[in-house]
């Protein structure tokens, strides 16, 4: 059983939205315009997590670790943003069950921040696309702050805006990136099992929870209602 939180911080990518359509979409036409061959949205699937410059690296070497070329990335990346300026949201989708655990969520009176490794460019009309970005007090993006995730800057930044200390707070992501950042900066953190982790089962990172649909929240957390009969 989650600690009932204060508040929590929810990632994007993996989390809230399957985003991989999109961004496989987008890979595939910047390796076509620089005359390489393209991945498919299962090769693009292992490699997203990181931001978006990671992804182009790893596109451009067709792995998840390693560095192309420097003057080769620099004339794809420039490609990349114009294709995915254009292509946020077109493909991607919430995951079934994020609806229903954001209303659960608020229902229950829950103070909710998004943090994601995306830049704000993308997050933003991304969250406002699908329908969600009003669910959250804050929105901490890739480029908000000096450090993005797996540092805990991004969470301490949170916390620190809410008003609640780290010990209170919950993390809900789907990464090993994820369960670093909650780790260092004293959040509980709790996991999607379908997210993006590169292939590894999430498990092995040992979260304190891990959720295969965001309705298990209702479950994994107490709720008001809950709280209150229990301390009666």
């Amino acid at each position: 059983m989650i600690r009932r939180p204060e508040m929590i911080l929810i990632d994007v990518d993996g989390t809230l939205v399957d985003s991989v359509p999109d961004l496989a979409y987008c890979v595939d036409e910047m390796m076509k315009q620089l005359n390489m061959e393209p991945h498919g949205e299962a090769k693009v699937r292992h490699w997203v997590g990181n931001g978006v410059e990671r992804l182009v690296r790893r596109a451009l070497i067709g792995k998840l670790n390693g560095e192309p070329d420097e003057a080769l990335f620099q004339k794809a990346y420039p490609v990349f943003m114009e294709l995915y300026a254009h292509n946020t949201s077109k493909r991607s989708q919430l995951y079934p069950g994020v609806i229903e655990g954001l209303v659960f969520l608020k229902s229950e009176n829950y103070r909710l921040g998004c943090v994601t490794n995306k830049a704000a460019q993308f997050t933003e009309p991304l969250l406002k696309d699908l329908g969600v970005y009003d669910y959250f007090e804050i929105v901490i993006s890739g480029d908000t702050l000096p450090q993005k995730k797996p540092d805990p800057m991004p969470l301490l930044h949170a916390a620190k805006f809410f008003g609640v200390q780290p010990s209170r707070a919950l993390m809900l992501g789907d990464s090993v990136s994820d369960v670093k950042a909650a780790r260092a900066a004293g959040f509980q953190i709790a996991c999607m099992s379908y997210g993006y982790n590169h292939g590894d089962d999430i498990r092995l990172s040992h979260p304190d929870a891990v959720m295969d649909s965001m309705e298990e929240l209702k479950t994994l957390i107490p709720g008001g209602a809950q709280q209150t009969a229990m301390q009666q």
